[in-house]
């Protein structure tokens, strides 16, 4: 065996180790050591080579950047227990439910308020569907649809900024989490609009599926309504504004003032004050907080080193040049790239949580996109609308499972008066996924989604611009210098200049 046939081997023994359900942190770590050792017995890297490892890990786990994710895990909890999606749905509800569809609708806007505040897909779909599913049951909304909606508005906090998921992926590709969340918002709001629009049609085509909840049923009319509705939203965005803000993510902002660790700090601030604003904040929902981020956290380093165990002993067997060879020559370019890689990404979701892929895959496809000229804000937002798709498609859609537990809970709690059938929740989940990957598709085609909302440089194309050098005569009569003299002039005046200075202080 050589070393160049050793890397495929490698990587084909990752997608099984993936595959057999073993907490993956640990079992990426043990095929990496496994893997190192028979390289150094075959004599393909020395020894010493994982001698580095322990200085390798000790470095990526000091990037401060990392610090932002216990941060707005915690932030995201806070507002999670805090009773505001309790209250933002039911305001919205009454707001929005005369309407045909308007539920949906509802669950929609909350999805997406909430994912910009929160960013966790666990308690978003948790909290609206206890809230929302027995209404649109009771007033006769479609099965399918109810299900459906409410995964997929859980799962749009995946893409909302300040995901997550962006932050690690500004970190895996080596760009500002600023310029991610601006990235991120025009597809955000591309996803929304399709959601309602998929929302509207069916009530024109299918009104019995999404029907009007009589207005006898609204408890609140008026300015009391609004009032309600305004107390939830404009509290949310003000911290949307401030946090998002204060680190430059907001569209065509200019620059950003605070790191994504402070302004994540200042999440957290902000999530006390609406938690005490809803007189909800006590120490038993500090603590259930606290718990939270800290087994998150905890999951997040392990996956970190164990793949970076993994992706050391790959590049040691110069698997990253093989990676770079064979998806850099697929046909079709970049586009070729584009399409190659978001249907591995999309069939690596079946069985691999967002972060996992964050750490594992990312490391290996950056470097070959950024060498085939792609931008890789607009890669990592890409990555990001597809790995949306993890939460909603079997076997392991999370957002399924907390439905389907949400569901049995509500049926044995008699607030529903019929089980809900799997069948229901997993069918009803498809017109959803199907909608985003088609935003997939749509991102790909139209980088502009991305693009928009960035900084634009100011570039000039030196073949279109004429440059005339006037050179005038000197006093003396002499040309005056060119450019490049001048600046070989400078220099040695410096360089003059600073060995004075040794020289002096060596006196």
């Amino acid at each position: 065996m050589t070393v160049e046939q050793f890397a495929p081997l490698m990587f084909l023994g990752l997608i099984l180790v993936m595959l057999i359900g073993f907490p993956v942190a640990f079992s990426l770590g043990a095929l990496g050591l496994f893997c190192g050792f028979f390289a150094i017995h075959m004599g393909w890297f020395p020894a010493n080579f994982l001698g580095n490892l322990p200085l390798n890990v000790f470095g990526i786990l000091s990037n401060e950047l990392l610090l932002a994710i216990p941060f707005f895990t915690l932030m995201g909890a806070i507002l999670e227990k805090c009773g505001l999606a309790e209250d933002m749905l039911d305001s919205m509800g009454q707001l929005f439910g005369p309407v045909r569809g308007g539920l949906g609708y509802s669950v929609i806007i909350v999805g997406f308020i909430l994912g910009a505040i929160t960013g966790t897909v666990a308690g978003q779909v948790i909290a609206m569907a206890l809230i929302s599913l027995p209404v649109m049951i009771r007033y006769g909304y479609n099965m399918r649809y109810a299900t459906g909606v409410l995964a997929a508005s859980g799962t749009i906090t995946q893409l909302v900024p300040p995901s997550l998921v962006l932050v690690v992926l500004a970190d895996q590709l080596g760009r500002s989490v600023g310029d991610m969340y601006k990235g991120a918002w025009g597809p955000s709001l591309l996803q929304i609009a399709m959601f309602a629009a998929y929302t509207f049609a069916l009530s024109v085509v299918k009104p019995h599926y999404v029907p009007g909840v009589p207005a006898e049923a609204r408890t609140l009319n008026g300015w009391p309504l609004w009032r309600k509705c305004l107390k939830g939203i404009i509290p949310s965005a003000v911290l949307i504004f401030t946090v998002l803000g204060s680190m430059g993510g907001l569209p065509f902002q200019d620059h950003a003032v605070a790191t994504p660790t402070e302004a994540g700090a200042m999440g957290v601030v902000g999530a006390l004050i609406l938690a005490a604003m809803h007189k909800r904040l006590n120490w038993a929902l500090l603590w259930e907080a606290m718990q939270g981020t800290m087994r998150l956290t905890a999951m997040v380093v392990f996956i970190l080193i164990g793949s970076r165990v993994f992706s050391m002993v790959f590049q040691g067997v110069d698997g990253a040049k093989w990676v770079e060879h064979m998806l850099s020559h697929l046909p079709g370019g970049q586009l070729g790239f584009l399409i190659a890689v978001n249907i591995f990404v999309f069939f690596l979701a079946f069985f691999l949580d967002f972060f996992e892929i964050a750490f594992i895959i990312i490391p290996m496809l950056g470097p070959v996109a950024d060498k085939m000229g792609i931008d890789l804000i607009w890669f990592g937002v890409l990555l990001c609308v597809n790995m949306q798709t993890s939460f909603m498609h079997p076997p392991f859609g999370f957002a399924l499972f907390y439905l389907r537990g949400i569901a049995d809970t509500l049926f044995k709690e008699k607030r529903i008066a019929k089980p809900v059938l799997s069948n229901d929740i997993y069918l009803g989940a498809i017109p959803w996924v199907i909608m985003q990957l088609l935003l997939v598709a749509i991102v790909i085609f139209v980088p502009q989604t991305v693009t928009a909302f960035l900084d634009k440089e100011e570039k000039i194309d030196l073949d279109k611009v004429n440059l005339e050098l006037v050179i005038e005569p000197s006093e003396d009569g002499q040309a005056a210098p060119t450019p490049e003299e001048a600046a070989d002039a400078s220099a040695n005046e410096d360089q003059k200049r600073l060995e004075d200075m040794l020289k002096d202080s060596k006196k």
